[in-house]
């Protein structure tokens, strides 16, 4: 049978928390540096662009690599976007704004992304599904690199 401790002895043996001062932040800060979300919407665009040109480039068609191309618009547009939104003044006003403002630019980078493929054979004349689907499937894993790789996607310089 689990007993329960009286009070007093619940935290005896815990330390007591003190916040952090402004130089042990900055020290903090230089040591850990923040994801920038705009580094990784930048990278996805390189990548992105890079994709379509290697789609051209191995099929010779025009078509492949718009295809492509529009893949991993659908990637980067919403990402841009949803990045925009939760580094907003709003969203940052208190943790309800921000957990609020993070579902809502999520379902609207879904539905955008959903909006771009959907509208994709309008604007290609003749759209390649594989070769969108592994522009926006390529594109879509540099976060995957952006937890690797942190000279590319980690601010370096001083804060």
């Amino acid at each position: 049978m689990t007993r329960m401790r009286p009070e007093d002895e619940e935290h005896a043996g815990l330390e007591v928390f003190e916040p952090l001062t402004a130089e042990q932040v900055r020290q903090l800060r230089q040591h850990m540096p923040l994801l920038s979300v705009w580094r990784v919407v930048g990278v996805q665009a390189v990548v992105g662009a890079l994709v379509a040109l290697l789609a051209w480039w191995i099929s010779g068609r025009q078509a492949v690599a718009v295809s492509a191309g529009v893949g991993a618009i659908a990637v980067v547009v919403p990402a841009a976007l949803f990045a925009r939104g939760l580094t907003g003044r709003l969203a940052s006003a208190n943790a309800g704004a921000a957990v609020f403002g993070f579902f809502l630019w999520e379902m609207v980078k879904i539905g955008l992304t959903l909006a771009i493929l959907i509208a994709a054979p309008h604007w290609v004349k003749d759209v390649s599904w594989p070769a969108m689907l592994v522009g926006l499937v390529v594109t879509m894993k540099v976060y995957w690199l952006a937890l690797g790789m942190r000279r590319v996607f980690y601010p370096t310089g001083p804060t």
